[in-house]
């Protein structure tokens, strides 16, 4: 172990964008200490890298208070002596269908889990990254459908969504003071729609979800009808992005990481059948409720200040996406 490296911690690290990102550190050179409670993550999404010595998994719930001093595993790390240097706080219950057995632990993780690694992050003298969201803006409107980081959203804060939805807001609140008040090098990225392989099935994810149903033949379920447009970035985009904005100078302000193309949810699944050579259909039903509709990004500052533009084309990242589906689809549906 080298006292040039950096350890880096990743909340929900088992998870969807936070295995990639532990996979980018490592490669990095960092030594990696990933936090899940596997809620919505999963033990093989970081399965290859458990053999790996600079990265070491600690099952926990960041809702729990938690020394990172105390944990024998992490005596490789030299915690105790030499801290960790940066903190990225993505873990969140990631849920659409189900949203409401998660709503007390993502109220939690927004508010004393962000505290908690915050916390940590003082300790340690640590830079912070906040895993923000787009729905801090609150829905697009006719007139607004572009929105930069400057724009004050507009967000129910009573609705059985606003556990994530103004929980984000806090969160982001949470982020601010600390940094005022301690002094503490802390970002906040507002991350847009992000897709690619790993993300659970079941949970209301809408790309996932169509590619298994076409992988099986069948109908594919669309929300609302084909006016429904969206935003998609590729999951590589993302972690390239929340390294840059970590490294990027204090005082920055919240970045917006996503995709500024907007494209009709008709059309990606039309994509997804194409590419999966499938014969399903597509079949429109009731849009949830309370579900964000959310804009585009101004991606003008990522541009600026992280020279940072997302480069995976559509076809490209669902490609992927469907061929990894494809070749775990019995573990996956299965939950193994």
């Amino acid at each position: 172990m080298s006292l040039e490296q950096k350890t880096s911690v990743v909340t929900g690290g088992a998870g969807f964008i936070g295995s990639f990102l532990c996979e980018a550190l490592l490669r990095e050179g960092n030594r990696v200490i990933c936090i899940d409670n596997f809620s919505t993550g999963n033990v093989r999404n970081i399965e290859g890298l458990l053999r790996n010595p600079d990265f070491q998994f600690l099952r926990l719930d960041v809702n729990d208070p938690f020394d990172l001093g105390s944990f024998a595993e992490l005596e490789p790390f030299k915690v105790k002596f030499i801290g960790v240097h940066e903190v990225y706080h993505l873990a969140m219950p990631t849920v659409s269908k189900g949203f409401e057995e998660f709503r007390i632990p993502t109220l939690l993780t927004n508010s004393v889990g962000t505290r908690n690694m915050l916390d940590i992050a003082v300790k340690y003298k640590a830079k912070f990254l906040l895993a923000s969201s787009a729905v801090v803006y609150g829905n697009r409107t006719p007139e607004k459908k572009l929105f930069a980081e400057a724009d004050l959203g507009i967000v129910n804060h009573l609705t059985p969504r606003s556990a994530y939805n103004e929980g984000k807001r806090f969160a982001e609140t949470m982020t601010a003071t600390y940094a005022d008040v301690h002094r503490l090098d802390a970002k906040i990225a507002r991350i847009f729609r992000t897709f690619g392989p790993r993300m659970p099935l079941f949970h209301g994810h809408q790309i996932p979800d169509c590619v298994l149903s076409a992988l099986d033949n069948k109908p594919v379920m669309l929300s609302g009808d084909q006016s429904i447009t969206t935003t998609l970035v590729y999951v590589s985009d993302v972690v390239d992005a929340l390294v840059r904005l970590m490294r990027a100078e204090p005082n920055i302000g919240p970045v917006n990481i996503g995709s500024d193309v907007e494209v009709p949810v008709h059309d990606v699944a039309m994509k997804i059948i194409s590419l999966a050579e499938s014969t399903s259909e597509i079949v429109y039903e009731p849009a949830p409720p309370y579900l964000t509709d959310m804009g585009l990004p101004d991606l003008t500052k990522a541009r600026n200040d992280l020279h940072w533009i997302p480069l995976v084309r559509l076809d490209d990242g669902l490609a992927k996406t469907i061929d990894y589906i494809r070749a775990n689809k019995l573990l996956l549906t299965n939950g193994g």
